[in-house]
Order: C-alpha cells, then structure tokens, then sequence
C-alpha cells in the first residue's frame, strides 16, 4: 500500500502543469504558436529568482493579445528530478 501511495505521488508531481493567462482585451484564448517563446530558471520551488518579459519589446510596434507563464511537463519534471532546487518556467506572448 505505501509503494502505491508513493507511485502516485511521483505520477501527480510529474504531471502536474499550472498555466496563468493573461488577456488585456476578452478575446478567443489563443492555441497558435506564440511570437515569443522562453524558459526562464528559478530555484526553490520558485521561491527564489524574479524574471520580465519586456512586452513591448517583443511585439514592437503590434499590441499584445495573450501573455502567460506556465509549468509545462518539462518544467515539472526538472523541478522533481532537483527536488525543487531547480524549477523552470515558461513564459509566452502573443502579438496581433
């Protein structure tokens, strides 16, 4: 029983993604592939490390649409391989 229990922590620590979007105008979430793209490193189960996107920068002269930073899989998996030493995020921006 307690090697099922333990095997079932490690499958919802594995998987488990969280994912914030941010839309400045109510519009359709958006599913095409972002303008930009980046995996930024913080440490300590994110406790440690303080990351920007500089959306004007990335969108020039066209407005943002959607921002969002997300735990993806990968993300997950370097944090529990690290035990939370290491854990990346990623951080996308759509542009019109």
């Amino acid at each position: 029983m307690k090697q099922l229990l333990v095997g079932l922590f490690i499958i919802a620590t594995l998987t488990g993604c969280s994912t914030m979007t941010v839309q400045p105008q109510q519009t359709a979430k958006r599913v095409n592939p972002p303008t930009f793209e980046e995996t930024y490193a913080f440490f300590f189960w994110g406790l440690v490390g303080e990351e920007r996107v500089d959306v004007k920068a990335v969108c020039g002269d066209k407005k943002p649409v959607q921002m969002q930073t997300q735990a993806t899989f990968t993300d997950g998996l370097f944090s529990a391989v690290t035990l939370g030493i290491y854990s990346p995020h990623t951080a996308k921006v759509w542009c019109e």
